[in-house]
């Protein structure tokens, strides 16, 4: 049976600011419950306000593990004024600027899940080449351009242990869809055709993949 959140979590995870449907949100959490059992950290590139960080979250403390979170918070291409994605009220008041690092710990604290949950706050490259633990799960889910999901590729797919999962959001394979899709979609085909992970399951835009015993070695 695949894993499902209790109603209080998928609650809390369709109120919260962000564009992950119910369906790609119901995948990544049972990708997250499945990971776990590594017994090792999930670690989510792409925070925005907690949406999707709820379900890890969840996941994490239901298998006594912790789920990691990387955003610098100022919004990504798409999030910044003048663009479709854009919420005037993500904005820094003060200073002009996107910051979502308020509502996500609102969104974590009305979880109540703040104690499962360690937020990095700054740019996933230089993160990354800082970071030397295995990870049960990566999940990009950061910038749409080739800069920013390769980075976020090299810089955390490595990371993920043998038998865990690299799960990458947006993925659109049609030429139309190249500011919203593109780069994820030509980073899931990088992970496949390097022999280092093996397809496992889709949800709209979302691709599951594990690492395989080749991938390790």
């Amino acid at each position: 049976m695949t894993a499902a959140p209790e109603p209080e979590i998928l609650a809390a995870f369709e109120a919260a600011k962000g564009f992950m449907p119910v369906d790609e949100g119901l995948a990544l959490y049972a990708a997250a419950v499945d990971a776990a059992r590594l017994g090792l950290p999930l670690l989510e590139v792409g925070t925005y306000c907690g949406r999707s960080t709820i379900l890890l979250a969840d996941a994490a403390r239901a298998a006594g593990v912790t789920a990691i979170t990387v955003d610098h918070h100022r919004g990504s291409e798409e999030q910044q004024p003048g663009w479709e994605y854009h919420d005037p009220e993500t904005v820094d008041p003060e200073l002009g600027l996107m910051d979502t690092l308020p509502t996500f710990r609102r969104t974590l604290h009305k979880a109540g899940l703040e104690d499962h949950v360690v937020a990095l706050v700054g740019r996933s490259p230089q993160i990354a080449a800082l970071w030397n633990t295995p990870v049960a799960l990566v999940f990009i889910d950061g910038g749409h351009t080739d800069e920013h999901a390769t980075a976020d590729y090299e810089g955390w797919a490595p990371h993920v242990a043998e038998g865990g999962l690299l799960v990458i959001h947006d993925v659109f394979p049609a030429p139309q869809d190249e500011f919203t899709g593109q780069a994820p979609y030509r980073v899931y085909l990088r992970a496949l055709e390097s022999g280092e992970f093996e397809e496992v399951s889709v949800a709209g835009s979302m691709r599951v993949l594990r690492r395989t015993e080749r991938g390790t070695r």
